[in-house]
């Protein structure tokens, strides 16, 4: 065996370990008895403990060294390109501080979920401001002397910085306001009433999770109080939740996640358990989960379809026609929550909490002053108040796990998503007719070949940009919801 060999079984080993600290994760936010929290924070250390100390293990460093990439095809090249840089960055971080961070963070969950109950920010405010220091001192020995917030944002969105997205988002964040404000002024759609049997949405949500190509031979759906996609390769699972008065909420939720799960099980099985093997990153991640669950989910052409399902699974509830359940699919309304954000409005909220977690990195902010910064914020940008915690700073588990840098790369996948839309309708002229008849496999496929086989070979912005057959810009994603918007309320 060659050197490279020997990189590569040793690297499917740790791969196939992380696999297992998924799953951990998984269990915890699914089945996991709640009095299990502080044991599971101790396993999820240990397995940190133990990856860390693989990924900067001095035989990979040896194997590096001497492997000549002159021998070694594309595909080769792409794996060392992962491995370096994923080695690169484990040596920068202490053993004791990642495995802190994670035994931290893991407990920090269940101290978030308590305090969202209980509408207490204090209560996880000195858990908060610690899973911030702990990050920090990540972040600072990442950047090596450069920005703190670029290096943990390269965790989530290789090659991208908080400069470059500020000016993506500030490019769009007027021309949201400004279609938002048209829209509110308009006449709105009517509102889905009625109850919805939970058995009934988890009965139909299984069945648009096949539709849109999800392989529940290698996956399951189970309800969670976030919903999320986890693994990958020949493991990939859901998490979807349901409202007996908004089944869209589980409806679209699950094609959200299906778009996540399927990128990972679309990729090549060649490179399963290697660093190619997974999302190249959640930028990229994220245009598949917004264009399932938006482009096409929230189509004329696919509502028409979910409508006659609908009708079949609940009977008449109370929707006259096709078009009208379109505006309703499509409404735009005054909302706290993110994840049940409309399609217009989702980007705004994404972009407060950017600037928020920029400013809680720098030390601009401070725990103790979040909640009012976020409450100001989202008055400035709703037009209405926070009512309460839940629907404010303490609605999404992301900062309780450490996730700082990820929010962003939600509106990065959707600029993403609009330059692919862009393409697949131009490649398929049978979109609209196919997606009528509940028939997603075209743009499934088509999403399939240009992104999602390709796993980690290509660099994000290149992948993207090689599937829409033109460069990154937010032009695209306006351009389509002032289309969609203006069309919907007439304006």
């Amino acid at each position: 065996m060659t050197a490279f060999d020997d990189l590569m079984a040793f690297q499917r080993e740790t791969e196939a370990l992380a696999q297992v600290a998924g799953r951990l994760s998984w269990d915890q936010e699914t089945v996991m008895p709640r009095g299990a929290a502080p044991q599971r924070a101790e396993e999820t250390a240990a397995l940190e403990t133990v990856l860390h100390a693989r990924r900067v293990d001095p035989k990979v460093g040896e194997w590096l060294a001497i492997i000549d990439e002159a021998h070694l095809d594309d595909v080769g090249r792409a794996q060392l390109r992962h491995i370096r840089r994923s080695r690169e960055r484990a040596i920068k971080v202490p053993a004791a501080l990642a495995s802190r961070l994670a035994r931290v963070t893991s407990e920090a969950q269940g101290i978030w979920a308590a305090a969202r109950a209980a509408e207490d920010v204090q209560a996880f405010a000195p858990t908060l401001s610690e899973v911030i220091t702990l990050k920090r001192e990540e972040g600072l020995a990442l950047a090596a002397g450069g920005d703190v917030y670029d290096a943990m944002l390269d965790d989530y969105e290789p090659g991208a910085t908080g400069a470059e997205l500020e000016a993506m988002f500030g490019a769009l964040r007027p021309e949201l306001s400004h279609l938002r404000e048209a829209v509110r002024e308009a006449e709105a759609p009517p509102q889905l009433a009625g109850r919805f049997d939970e058995a009934a949405q988890m009965k139909l949500t299984r069945q648009l999770a096949k539709t849109f190509g999800y392989d529940m031979s290698m996956g399951r759906v189970d309800k969670a109080v976030h919903p999320f996609s986890s693994g990958s390769g020949l493991d990939v699972r859901i998490t979807t939740r349901t409202n007996e008065v908004d089944p869209f909420n589980c409806f679209y939720s699950t094609i959200h996640e299906v778009g996540h799960a399927c990128y990972e099980q679309g990729i090549d099985k060649a490179y399963l358990l290697t660093p190619l093997g997974a999302g190249v990153s959640m930028g990229v991640h994220e245009s598949q989960s917004r264009i399932y669950e938006n482009q096409l989910g929230r189509s004329r052409a696919f509502t028409g379809w979910l409508y006659s399902q609908m009708r079949d699974a609940f009977g008449d509830f109370g929707v006259a026609d096709e078009d009208v359940f379109y505006r309703i699919v499509n409404k735009v309304s005054d909302g706290y929550i993110r994840t049940e954000a409309d399609e217009l409005q989702y980007n705004l909220h994404v972009l407060l909490r950017f600037d928020l977690e920029r400013a809680l990195m720098r030390g601009d902010l401070q725990v103790s002053e979040l909640e009012a910064a976020w409450n100001d914020r989202f008055s400035a940008d709703f037009g209405f108040e926070v009512d309460k915690p839940s629907n404010g700073v303490l609605q999404d588990v992301h900062w309780s796990v450490g996730l700082f840098g990820y929010f962003p790369t939600y509106t990065l996948g959707n600029v993403y998503a609009g330059c692919l839309y862009d393409a697949l309708r131009e490649d398929i002229q049978t979109l609209d007719a196919d997606l009528a008849r509940g028939n997603t496999s075209a743009a499934t496929g088509w999403l399939r070949q240009k992104v999602q086989v390709h796993g980690g070979f290509h660099e994000p912005r290149q992948l993207i940009a090689q599937a829409a057959g033109k460069p990154v810009t937010e032009a695209p994603l306006l351009a389509y919801l002032q289309r969609k918007f203006s069309q919907l309320y007439c304006l």
